[in-house]
């Protein structure tokens, strides 16, 4: 009497990618973000570079450990360290997730701690008013602005916002922006912020029209499309050199939207809605950044 001897069939693959390069394409397609995915490619290209020409199915352990070496080695903030060798990582990861590596390599090699640098970035309710009622601020400067900080907005969210994302709501009104991975959400603005927004929009303006339109040097005539990110980077920047801070990014505003609304009372859950954070760890972030509590204040001293 034979018996049949009895085989398990090898797991199907879980993706097409039959080189690097596909895989890595196949992996950036996951991340819903524009400018987490120019980010992690940038990380992914400057690795391979280092580590060409073998392929990522030939990494070791002691390989990676090598390259995290290499990146403290060179000029940059841990921040950037971290990022880059968390791309890594992550492709690896994935790339063992879906069956084109044999191991995952990189999950026992920990990225180096990032300091916690918040509350250096995190103006005061003085400061931002300075800002906003600065004297040489143009109307449309000012507004967006005033709009960074009031909503909490994104500088992406904020810049692609149309004059059909705006709607009363109660006694003042709404704008309804679009986030990572494409989320949508409504934050409703104050009464003074709502009618500041409604005076600005100019006669004409279509529902389709961008709220942040460019503006040609010459005549400062309107032109039909929006700011880019590199217009508004540069407006925050000169702005925040009126009032003393050189270094002012449009996140920082972002950062005193959420620490001033808790400093005010507001939930963490309320917060973590209205800037459409991910959990509410992200936003209890805010809340060790600058304690209202502390054991220090028991003592007698």
């Amino acid at each position: 009497m034979t018996t049949a001897l009895t085989t398990t069939p090898a797991p199907a693959r879980m993706t097409r990618a039959n080189s690097d390069e596909t895989l890595i394409e196949s992996w950036l397609r996951l991340k819903d973000s524009k400018a987490t995915r120019e980010t992690y490619l940038q990380a992914i290209v400057q690795f391979m570079a280092w580590y060409d020409p073998q392929p990522l199915q030939t990494l070791t352990h002691d390989d990676l450990a090598d390259y995290k070496e290499h990146l403290a080695s060179i000029p940059g903030s841990k921040a950037t360290q971290a990022i880059r060798l968390n791309a890594v990582k992550s492709l690896l990861t994935y790339g063992h997730m879906v069956g084109y590596l044999p191991f995952n390599v990189g999950k026992s090699v920990k990225a180096a701690k990032v300091p916690n640098t918040l509350a250096r970035r995190i103006l005061e309710e003085w400061q931002v008013m300075a800002l906003l009622n600065h004297k040489d601020l143009r109307p449309r400067d000012r507004l967006l602005l005033r709009l960074l900080y009031a909503s909490g907005g994104r500088v992406s969210e904020i810049v692609n916002l149309k004059w059909q994302d705006t709607a009363v709501n109660g006694d003042s009104g709404q704008i309804t922006v679009t986030g990572k991975g494409d989320e949508t959400r409504a934050i409703k603005l104050s009464v003074d912020t709502w009618r500041a927004l409604q005076s600005y929009r100019p006669t004409g303006a279509g529902a389709n029209d961008y709220v942040f339109q460019s503006q040609r040097r010459q005549g400062q005539e309107r032109r039909n499309g929006r700011l880019d990110r590199t217009a508004v980077n540069r407006i925050v920047r000169r702005a925040g050199r009126s009032i003393g801070v050189p270094a002012l990014s449009p996140h920082w505003l972002r950062h005193a939207h959420a620490s001033h609304a808790l400093d005010k009372g507001a939930t963490v859950a309320v917060v973590k809605e209205t800037l459409g954070h991910s959990s509410i760890a992200v936003t209890s972030r805010y809340l060790h950044a600058r304690p209202g509590e502390s054991s220090a204040l028991k003592l007698a001293v």
